[in-house]
Formats: structure tokens, C-alpha cells, sequence
């Protein structure tokens, strides 16, 4: 398919990317070309910023995936322009719009949080990062109708990805894992490479509709000792280290958001590597020489 990407040079939009090339797409590029510029020297670029998207003015595309929509005001922009041009669109949204943070199993049907009454569409705080990805499910969904999928997920690992808390890092050079959450604090994540597959999976056969893309809820101890798997005599895990890598509140305020069902992403197509083979890649890819870059937000 002729697939348009927004983003797609670092972090996950990288293993995005690569998955489609590998698949035969053909690829273009909307981005401000200054993130990891010599990337896929083969791809078509339209360089632009998503404030000021007039790269996007002409071209059709069978399917667009969103890697950069953080403002409202941006995305509706884009939804304006590429309506007529797309023929699906795929928004990579967050686990964070739920209202919940507390409930366990809810599903994508569950309340989402809502847009603040009198706030501007082109304010963006960590506080609104919630609120933003809701709003900007809604007006996509205003504009395609079934013509669009928003991907739910919280901790994406994987190569070109940030350490999960200090845990890659660890295991690669032999110091201790740091975790300042409980040992019985759920937690949800996913590979970037099985998230990448999927996202483009619903765009390629336009399947539409909200998924929550993550792994099965575990505890952060069971998940600690699969981790430490991943290499010969692994090091302990001290659970009260001077630094918070994880930032999750330890009362329970939060438990909720990563005990989220998963069941109609599965349904839908999505497939998941055990956490063991996580580890391992993640730690391989560490001890080739590669440095975590710094969380996204």
C-alpha cells in the first residue's frame, strides 16, 4: 500500500518504518527532518511542522499512521487536509485517556477522560496528555467514521526505545535492577516491533475501532524475575532505589490503567513475544553498543 507516516524517525515510528519497507509499502515521510535526518535514505520526505502541514496539501495515500499527534489543534489540522487523500487512518493514542486510573479490566468501550471546558486546542501540558490523545480519538473518528483505528498503549521496549526504568541497562553491564514500585504493582507493556506490526496490520486492512495494544497485566516482581532471565547470574533488584525511574504512583491511584483487557486487539490481530524474549532483545541490543535515548514526555 502507499502508506504516509507522520514521524517515523525515532522510537517506535523507526521499528513503524522499517516493519513497512520490509513489507514492500511504499513509504512517505511528513516530518520537520530533524530527528535522525539520513534514516531511510530510499523514502520519500515531505518536510513540514504539524502546526504549519502544507507538505500535506497534495498526494493520496491507501493509509496514514499518526506517530506525532500530541496536539489537538494539529491533529484536527491533519484530519482536514488528508479526509479525501486517506483511505485509513491510524492514530497512535495512549493507555493515559481512561478516566479510571483505579478500575481493573476495562475495555476500550470504558469512559475516556474528557477535553477541559474553555481550554485551547493548541495547549499541550503533561496534565492535558490524557485529555489531548481522548479529543483527538474523537475528531478523527468525526472525520473518518470507520476509516480509523486509535492504538492504545502505555511502555513500549524495545531497540530505539527508552530503558525500561534501569532494567536493560542492568542486565547489560551487571548492575543492580532499580524499581521503586511495589513488587505487587501491575504492569502492562509491549515490544515496539510487536505494536509496529500492528499498527500497521489494522492500517493495511483497515480494521477500525479503539484497541488497547499491550501485554497481559503482571506484577513488576514476576516481571523483574523474567527480566532477569535474560542474562547468566543476573543481578538483584533493590525495590527501594534513590531514584524513581518508573514514576508510578506506589498507593494504588494508578493500579487500574495497567490491568487494561487486551482481548480485541488480540482479536483483531495482534501478537505478542514473552517477556523473556523482550529482555533478551532489549539487552542484546544494549551490549552491541546502542544507548536508551531519554523518555519521550
Amino acid at each position: 500500500m502507499k502508506l504516509l507516516v507522520l514521524g517515523g524517525t525515532k522510537n517506535l515510528g523507526r521499528h513503524v518504518v522499517e516493519a513497512a519497507l520490509l513489507a514492500g509499502h511504499d513509504v512517505t515521510l511528513f516530518n520537520r527532518g530533524q530527528t535522525n535526518p539520513g534514516l531511510f535514505p530510499s523514502v520519500r520526505r515531505l518536510t513540514g511542522s504539524r502546526s504549519q502541514p502544507d507538505a500535506l496539501a497534495t498526494g493520496e495515500w491507501d493509509g496514514a499512521i499518526d506517530m506525532s499527534g500530541f496536539l489537538v489543534q494539529d491533529v484536527r489540522r491533519s484530519a482536514e487536509l488528508l479526509v479525501d487523500r486517506v483511505g485509513h487512518y491510524t492514530f497512535m493514542s495512549s493507555i493515559a485517556v481512561y478516566a479510571s486510573k483505579t478500575t481493573p479490566d476495562l475495555d476500550e468501550d470504558a469512559a475516556l477522560l474528557p477535553w477541559p471546558e474553555g481550554t485551547p486546542e493548541d495547549v499541550f501540558t503533561m496534565d492535558l496528555y490524557g485529555p489531548s490523545k481522548a479529543r483527538c480519538e474523537s475528531l478523527l473518528k468525526a472525520h473518518f467514521g470507520d476509516r480509523t483505528s486509535s492504538v492504545r498503549s502505555g511502555f513500549v521496549v524495545g531497540p530505539y526505545n527508552p530503558d525500561f526504568g534501569n532494567w536493560g541497562e542492568a542486565l547489560a553491564h551487571g548492575k543492580p535492577l532499580e524499581c521503586a514500585a511495589r513488587p505487587d504493582q501491575p504492569i502492562q507493556y509491549i515490544h515496539a516491533g510487536d505494536l509496529a506490526a500492528f499498527l500497521l496490520h489494522l492500517t493495511a486492512n483497515r480494521i477500525p475501532g479503539p484497541f488497547n495494544a499491550v501485554g497481559p497485566s503482571t506484577t513488576m516482581s514476576t516481571l523483574a524475575d523474567a527480566w532477569r532471565t535474560a542474562v547468566p547470574n543476573p543481578p538483584p533488584i533493590n525495590w527501594s532505589p534513590p531514584e524513581d525511574r518508573f514514576h508510578l504512583p506506589t498507593d494504588g491511584t494508578n493500579d487500574g490503567t495497567f490491568q487494561l483487557t487486551n482481548n480485541r486487539a488480540v482479536a483483531a490481530g495482534l501478537k505478542l513475544r514473552p517477556d523473556q524474549e523482550i529482555a533478551h532483545d532489549y539487552v542484546t541490543w544494549i551490549k552491541a553498543g546502542n544507548i536508551p535515548p531519554p523518555p519521550p514526555h
